[in-house]
């Protein structure tokens, strides 16, 4: 007979219970009923601050979470349990509905603590838990230029990055001495403020939060600190930490603990022995965990539970690695060497921006946890021997020269080693996934082990079991082509292909794809075969390619002209600000010193661009894979520490390799001197203004994983730094992959930045001239993409919004007016109708 299981809560950990039951409920034992406080299903709350980059929820759903076609599990929302009847075993929500069970599981979670601080009511006050916390720190953060965060863990650095990326200059307040101070030791939060202060945050720690006081309109005005610092801000985020929600088990008068949390055994079972406690609220030997993998952990044991089984609760791995605004964080094991008799091993280098500890045992022969700090890379494989003997002389572990991996591979971890913490899959399980032939590649282990589909940090080690078990991965663009984009550009090079449809006919097989479309027509623009709205051609384009503009998130699109090294003259600047105004376009500046003018619509496009090419400018390539700008700063011509006219040399390379398509987009920037005021270490190429010339810096980005570039060459003059890039460049569209970024590329190469050099400075493979002609090709060949459609008819008729209305507005595009500017009302429908 069917009995009937009743979940309260659906988070991520009260999903994952009801998946696992589902999984292994073969026969129909259960029938659920989930009954969640929140009006959406459970989403992915670990990646909640990369709502921020989209605004879209759905990039956060978790996969199966309507239960869609499965009878025997009921999902309620927005209807949040108010009471639990143990004697009648009934659970009454806040509308009144009952719902009867044989057992009940609380996966409740946590809240957000607010510490009671005069002030912390006021409207302008926000916390950092939910979707719907962020949609209202957005809409505060419209009226507010400084945002001040109470807490600097975790979730509080998010939280400040979130109102980094809204514009905001962002307080992080911290009561402790440093940073993630459950986390990461002194050194390691040390050196995390640096980094992070460097992003322009201000960081306050060892002091609290004093009073938020009010202003006239009765909201936040200003923060005062306990050092007397006055803040004055509008808008205020806590995030000092969580506690659970267990207010329904106290009610129910179910065991509590100390601290909080509904008291359970190893077996997750509560005093009352039908009721269940899973994830943030529930008190485990004493302890409540705040991270998802031990609440998974519990989830997997409770569904056991249920069925017959004797599973309990193994413990916690409580490690931790994720990116925080750019750096990398990450700590196992007894971070903070509370071990008796334990030893520490550091590496601290300020300079490259890494911190390294290992915490091991009194003999040096097993370890016992670390920190990383800046360079995580040795997280994957040193986790997994926590409590093990070391493979390697402790010293060379942390030692620069590798990174934290040297002398650990794959193959010093034990099989029975945890690869993956956050759904408790070991080396062996892995291992036997591949070699039975079940897994092949990452995503088929993910599939057949859940390995990877958590947090993530474990899948670079996945790819190392695959290549330690001897499977060979694919180089494949797609099913339509068996070659690699490397291969593909080599055979349009050689053999003078010029369309899609005779690549394919002679190399590949089926119609393709839109992995392959955009990809080849990538590899013709890069060798200069015809305008990328040329014939068959204009078919093969992303969106964005098609219409030589940006699309936005309400369907209309933005124009990006070309400002060489951010020199502008004041007769282009009028220009630029009459078609704004003539067109109602919202203008911003953007991070590479150029005018963006959002807002045209699709038969707007070709009359913009007209009034700009009469003026002198031309595309800015902002919608495509190619070269984007090269920043500048002022350089000799105006700054007093300046020691080489750095704007002339941007506006030089710009121009040079303007329309220069690639794998993906390129950036560069250009310092006049060592206060790098461009930034130009953080680009694809940087180059720096040295005494005697210039130092040229390869590989870096600003992207999801930043990453510093590298010294290639030092005090080259203007000609042999201008050789140096022709050759850089062509070399990396030639053998890159598809939409592979400077950095991975180098990183990815055998032997990375000293084959490169060898490949482009002493020429090892003797293709230098070759690779400069191309490049003199490119320059001698480009025209402007955006005169190219003015002139064509046939291209003209491709802008139109709709092809048997002409002229016609796009009825789901709309506006409102914020900060003297139009802005999009809602997110339309992205799509182009009937071109």
């Amino acid at each position: 007979m069917t009995r009937r299981l009743v979940v309260v809560g659906h988070g991520m950990v009260g999903h994952r219970l009801v998946q696992a039951l589902r999984d292994r409920d073969t026969a129909g034992e259960w029938r659920v009923v989930v009954l969640g406080e929140e009006a959406r299903p459970a989403y992915d709350r670990v990646a909640l601050s990369s709502y921020v980059d989209t605004w879209d929820p759905g990039t956060l759903t978790l996969p199966g979470v309507d239960f869609t076609g499965d009878d025997l599990v009921e999902l309620n929302l927005g209807d949040p349990v108010a009471a639990i009847d143990r004697e009648r075993r009934v659970v009454r929500t806040a509308s009144g509905v009952e719902h009867g069970y044989d057992a009940l599981v609380l996966a409740t979670g946590s809240r957000p603590f607010v510490p009671p601080v005069p002030g912390h009511d006021l409207p302008g006050c926000h916390v950092y838990r939910t979707i719907e916390d962020l949609d209202g720190i957005r809409a505060g953060a419209a009226t507010s230029p400084v945002g001040v965060v109470v807490g600097g863990g975790l979730l509080g650095l998010e939280a400040a990055n979130a109102l980094r990326l809204l514009g905001l200059t962002a307080h992080v307040v911290e009561m402790a001495p440093r940073l993630m101070p459950l986390q990461v030791d002194e050194g390691g939060g040390a050196l995390l403020s640096r980094q992070i202060q460097r992003l322009g945050l201000s960081v306050h720690c060892g002091v609290s939060t004093s009073r938020i006081e009010a202003g006239p309109d009765g909201a936040v005005h200003r923060v005062v600190l306990s050092d007397d610092t006055v803040i004055d801000t509008g808008l205020v985020v806590f995030s000092a930490g969580v506690r659970p929600r267990d207010e329904l088990a106290r009610a129910a008068g179910l065991a509590v603990g100390e601290r909080g949390g509904v008291v359970v055994d190893d077996t997750m079972r509560t005093s009352d022995e039908h009721i269940w406690a899973v994830g943030e609220c529930a008190c485990v030997g004493g302890r409540v965990y705040g991270l998802v993998g031990p609440g998974n952990a519990m989830a997997e044991v409770v569904a056991d539970q249920l069925l017959g089984g004797r599973a309990s609760f193994p413990g916690a791995d409580t490690s931790t690695k994720l990116k925080l605004l750019g750096v990398d964080v990450a700590s196992f094991g007894d971070a903070h060497a509370s071990t008796p008799g334990a030893l520490e091993v550091v590496h601290n280098d300020p300079v490259s921006g890494a911190y390294k500890k290992l915490v091991i045992s009194d003999d040096a022969k097993t370890l016992l946890g670390g920190v990383l700090v800046g360079d995580a890379s040795g997280y994957a494989t040193l986790r997994p021997l926590v409590g093990r003997p070391l493979p390697a002389d402790p010293g060379t572990l942390v030692a620069p020269a590798g990174g934290a991996g040297t002398g650990v591979g794959v193959g010093a971890l034990p099989d029975d080693a945890q690869v993956c913490s956050c759904h408790a899959v070991t080396k062996a399980t892995i291992t036997e996934a591949i070699t039975s032939g079940a897994a092949t590649d990452v995503a088929a282990i993910k599939s057949c082990t859940k390995a990877g589909t958590g947090c993530g940090s474990c899948v670079p080690m996945l790819k190392q079991l695959l290549a330690n078990c001897g499977v060979e991965q694919s180089t494949a663009l797609c099913e339509h082509f068996s070659q690699s984009r490397a291969e593909l550009f080599e055979i349009i090079r050689t053999n003078g292909i010029s369309t899609f449809s005779a690549l394919i006919e002679a190399h590949g097989r089926g119609r393709g794809c839109d992995i392959c479309k955009p990809a080849v027509a990538s590899i013709l623009a890069s060798l200069g075969r015809g305008h990328v709205l040329e014939g068959e051609r204009a078919g093969l384009q992303d969106t964005n390619d098609q219409f030589l503009a940006n699309m936005q998130r309400n369907g209309t699109y933005s124009v990006v002209p070309r400002i060489p090294g951010g020199e502008i003259t004041p007769e282009k600047l009028m220009v630029i600000a009459e078609v704004a105004k003539d067109f109602g376009l919202y203008t911003k500046i953007t991070g590479g010193q150029r005018i963006d003018l959002l807002g045209a619509t699709v038969d707007q496009l070709p009359q913009i661009w007209k009034r700009l090419v009469d003026a002198g400018f031309e595309s800015g390539h902002a919608y495509g894979k190619a070269l984007r700008t090269v920043k500048s700063c002022v350089g000799s011509t105006w700054c007093r520490y300046g020691v080489q006219d750095s704007v002339s040399m941007a506006i030089r390379l710009e121009l040079r390799y303007r329309g220069l398509r690639s794998p993906h987009k390129i950036k560069a920037g250009v310092s006049g001197c060592a206060r790098e005021c461009a930034e130009a270490r953080g680009k694809d190429f940087g180059v720096i203004a040295t005494d005697k010339g210039w130092n040229l810096y390869v590989g870096g980005n600003g992207g999801f994983t930043p990453r510093h570039a590298d010294l290639l060459a030092s005090d080259v003059d203007d000609e042999t730094l201008i050789r140096l890039i022709d050759r850089f460049l062509m070399f990396y569209i030639r053998t890159a992959d598809r939409l592979q970024r400077t950095s991975a590329w180098i990183e990815n190469l055998a032997g990375g930045l000293d084959q490169l050099r060898a490949v482009i400075v002493d020429d090892s493979l003797g293709i230098c001239a070759e690779l400069e002609e191309a490049m003199a090709r490119h320059i001698e060949s480009y025209s402007d993409e955006w005169r190219g459609v003015l002139d064509d008819p046939r291209k003209l008729a491709r802008f139109s919004s709709f092809v048997n209305a002409p002229g016609t507005p796009d009825p789901t595009i709309s506006f409102r007016e914020e900060r003297g500017q139009r802005v999009p009302v809602s997110l339309g429908t992205p799509e182009v109708v009937a071109r």
